[in-house]
């Protein structure tokens, strides 16, 4: 049988591991603070790309790849983007025996490499914009490391694009953003607050960054991607100009976006119970598994062939013959997350059916082979629907109000989730709140402010904006 998982509600880190492990998503490496992707792991990051970049594409960007080193000189070139990440850069002193005339920077993030591409190919008007995207690991010297939330090397997306004209960059930062709330909502079932980050934490080098910003089981935030308006800075500091249809020479206006395998971590945590994983279906790498009964009896093997041919050809399906017992198997894939299991054994051959079962519910459902198409496609909208439904209910019901500076520390202290308090915009408030509430910070400013007073919850002074707050990961 599958071995014990902790349960989320004795220890919800623990939970956590046990569940990336057991699953077989990732295995720890000997490099600190990396992990392997395992098959199973990296089937569900498959899905995750190709449904991603159908949509990106759909909207005219191009897929290109850049160098995974940056020469320390390139990313000097802009200050606040270089004190930004500083800290987490891992660097190349040696390349072969020889000592490199200039260190290299392992890429955190390749807005300095893209700068030095688009000088050189940006010159007129014409070439605008320009839409790029690539997918690619980078490298971020984390001090504490946890499989998909945070390691030292991840996998992720990151767009890149110039523009014409400010309000071209501004309209393609909130449409990006816009294409991962979708993409949460439809695809991995996560409802999420989108808006804008505080000065504080916007991105290095930054005008303005966007986020979306899903709520785990636990009521504990994690950023499931961001969109960035860059305006001109990158542009001025790398001498990257165009000649405009007035033919003025002009600084294109720039943005950036991401989202990485942290999202993988995000449908673990948003979804999944004391038995393991349970899997969206748009991104299930096995949508249906099939588990014969009895197989050992004439026909019964040949009749779940037949079906997974049949379901082969619309669904992933896998049929799972070895000698393992019903049970065994069972449980396996209710930890792995599978959506959908369907069983069949000489009775339901005899009565032309089977038996599907949902992974969310549980619920037992005696169909017709000769529905079995519709049958499963029925069940799976089912799942993505009931997901969503579960985790709108949890963003929902751990979501709070604070109209005064007691009332905060009392939420931030006795009831895990989102706080929505008012703030006045001076980083004092924020660097105070998170400082007496041991991590309680800003998550984002919401493109819905709701008026919950006239003052700030921290100091008394006039509000400009409603924050929403909350613990990261």
């Amino acid at each position: 049988m599958v071995e014990q998982i902790t349960s989320m509600d004795v220890d919800f880190a623990q939970w956590y591991t046990d569940v990336v492990l057991k699953a077989e998503l990732v295995d720890y490496s000997g490099v600190r603070g990396c992990m392997v992707i395992r098959p199973y792991g990296y089937a569900i990051w498959e899905n995750i790309q190709k449904d991603l970049d159908a949509r990106f594409k759909a909207l005219g960007h191009e897929n290109v790849y850049m160098p995974m080193f940056i020469p320390e000189s390139l990313l000097q070139k802009e200050k606040d983007h270089v004190e930004g990440f500083a800290p987490e850069c891992a660097i190349v002193t040696i390349g072969g025996q020889n000592q490199l005339a200039e260190r290299l920077i392992v890429r955190p993030t390749s807005e300095t490499l893209f700068c030095e591409h688009f000088k050189s190919i940006i010159h007129s008007y014409r070439d605008l914009p320009k839409k790029y995207n690539q997918w690619c690991s980078v490298v971020r010297w984390e001090k504490t490391t946890r499989p998909f939330l945070r390691t030292s090397e991840f996998l992720w997306q990151e767009g890149h694009t110039m523009h014409e004209t400010e309000d071209e960059a501004r309209t393609e930062t909130q449409q990006m953003l816009g294409v991962y709330a979708d993409f949460y909502r439809d695809t991995l079932a996560i409802p999420a607050i989108t808006g804008r980050k505080t000065e504080k934490e916007k991105f290095a080098g930054a005008e303005e960054t966007y986020t979306i910003e899903p709520m785990m089981h636990n009521g504990v935030a994690l950023q499931g991607g961001t969109s960035h308006y860059f305006g001109t800075g990158f542009a001025e500091a790398f001498d990257i100009t165009f000649t405009g249809r007035d033919n003025q020479v002009k600084y294109p206006h720039q943005t950036s976006w991401g989202l990485s395998t942290r999202s993988i971590g995000a449908i673990i945590m948003t979804h999944g119970d004391d038995n393991g994983l349970i899997l969206p279906p748009r991104i299930a790498p096995i949508q249906v598994v099939i588990i014969p009964a009895a197989q050992h009896k004439e026909g019964v093997l040949e009749a779940a062939n037949a079906l997974k041919d049949k379901l082969a050809g619309k669904f992933r399906v896998k049929l799972d013959d070895s000698e393992n017992s019903a049970g065994w198997k069972f449980s396996q894939y209710e930890m792995k997350g599978v959506p959908v299991r369907l069983e069949i054994g000489p009775r339901d051959i005899a009565n032309n059916s089977c038996v599907l079962v949902s992974r969310v519910t549980r619920e037992k459902k005696f169909v017709s082979l000769d529905n079995i198409m519709d049958e499963v496609q029925a069940m799976l909208d089912q799942v993505h629907n009931e997901l969503l439904a579960r985790a709108q209910k949890n963003l929902e019901e751990k979501t709070f109000e604070a109209h005064s500076y007691e009332e905060f520390l009392d939420i931030a202290a006795n009831r895990p989730g989102y706080i929505k308090a008012m703030w006045c915009g001076e980083t004092g408030c924020e660097d105070k709140l998170k400082d007496v509430t041991g991590g309680v910070k800003s998550r984002c400013i919401p493109f819905h402010e709701d008026h919950i007073s006239d003052v700030c919850v921290c100091c008394g002074k006039p509000a400009k904006h409603m924050v929403v707050w909350g613990r990261q990961y």
